[in-house]
């Protein structure tokens, strides 16, 4: 293993002083001619100089870190793809990322204490489902951008998934293809499951239909959506089948609420799509591909949310004035 090059080994090299090589590969502001900076950044190169970051950090009073506070951020598979994302554009900044998980009890305030102790560059806030978040006022000042959520009064820029314009697009799109009569299986409790009932709503009345009320329903019991909730997806289909009139297509809160609707229709001996089409949000891939038939599904935006948020923490783009929607991305597959 060679040992690493320092700015003294390119100072000694070409006769010049450790500051000058340190102003040609660090700061533009330090004068000197452009032919001296061009053979210390050209020597730099060739030797294989790498900086020493963390020593740049100490000096600027920042470290090359963008802090996270994960809000059960990574307990779910699907919305780890932001800090993937979001990694991946830093990297090519030479920026890293620590992420620190408030999930079970551990206050905001603990982890924003946690990661300024570490001089971060920035500080961001993301959560693992879109929802409203109340931050301390005193938390305020120190959270740069909120990702999948937003703040409850709107003090912090924020990028939240079009959730009103995806219910709206995958409405229009199978009113587009001969369905009209379209339930809706909600999530109860959800931020994001209000956003597309509105969607679902907004597209029936562009294309001059009535909603069926009697087929807007929760998935599961009680006032808010979760895994634990006790699911009514089994007792709704069968109510819908067996009456006179009902649905040709049926649009679910999300994968795992279509996974049990396709075992329902199953039941009661209904074809998808020939009877029924059914469509969804989220795009969990071990769901949606794995079903059969394939679900069409629209994705979550988590990749598109990640990157520009790298983007805005490394530099590159400007932050959102309050709060920016993503747009979801309709994945076309054969339930449709």
């Amino acid at each position: 293993m060679q040992p690493k090059i320092s700015l003294q080994d390119i100072a000694i090299r070409l006769g010049v002083s450790v500051k000058t090589v340190s102003g040609a590969l660090h700061n533009r502001s330090i004068r000197m001619s452009e032919e001296t900076r061009r053979k210390i950044r050209s020597l730099a190169d060739e030797l294989g100089y790498e900086p020493n970051l963390i020593a740049r950090g100490m000096r600027s009073g920042v470290m090359p870190i963008i802090g996270m506070i994960g809000d059960g951020l990574i307990t779910q598979p699907f919305a780890s793809e932001i800090v993937r994302s979001f990694d991946n554009v830093l990297r090519t900044h030479d920026l890293s990322i620590l992420v620190t998980d408030i999930a079970g009890g551990r206050g905001i305030e603990q982890g924003l204490a946690e990661l300024q102790r570490l001089l971060p560059r920035g500080i961001v806030y993301a959560s693992m489902y879109h929802h409203v978040v109340a931050l301390p006022a005193g938390a305020r000042g120190m959270i740069e951008l909120m990702i999948n959520c937003r703040e409850a009064d709107n003090a912090v820029p924020a990028l939240v998934p079009a959730e009103r314009q995806a219910g709206f697009n995958v409405t229009r799109y199978l009113i587009e293809r001969g369905r009209r009569d379209i339930a809706f299986l909600t999530l109860p409790g959800l931020v994001a499951s209000s956003l597309r009932e509105h969607g679902l709503r907004a597209a029936f009345e562009t294309h001059d239909l009535i909603v069926n009320e009697d087929w807007i329903r929760p998935a599961t019991r009680g006032a808010t959506y979760s895994d634990r909730a006790r699911s009514v997806v089994r007792e709704q289909i069968a109510e819908w089948m067996a009456a006179p009139q009902r649905p040709d297509a049926i649009l679910c809160g999300n994968d795992r609420v279509a996974l049990e609707v396709y075992g329902a229709l199953r039941r009661v001996g209904v074809d998808i799509p020939g009877d029924v089409a059914v469509a969804s949000f989220d795009n969990q891939v071990e769901i949606a591909a794995r079903l059969d038939p394939p679900l069409t599904t629209m994705a979550l935006p988590h990749r598109e949310m990640g990157r520009i948020a790298g983007e805005i923490l490394a530099g590159q783009r400007n932050k959102p004035d309050t709060v920016e929607e993503i747009p979801f991305r309709l994945i076309e597959r054969a339930s449709v």
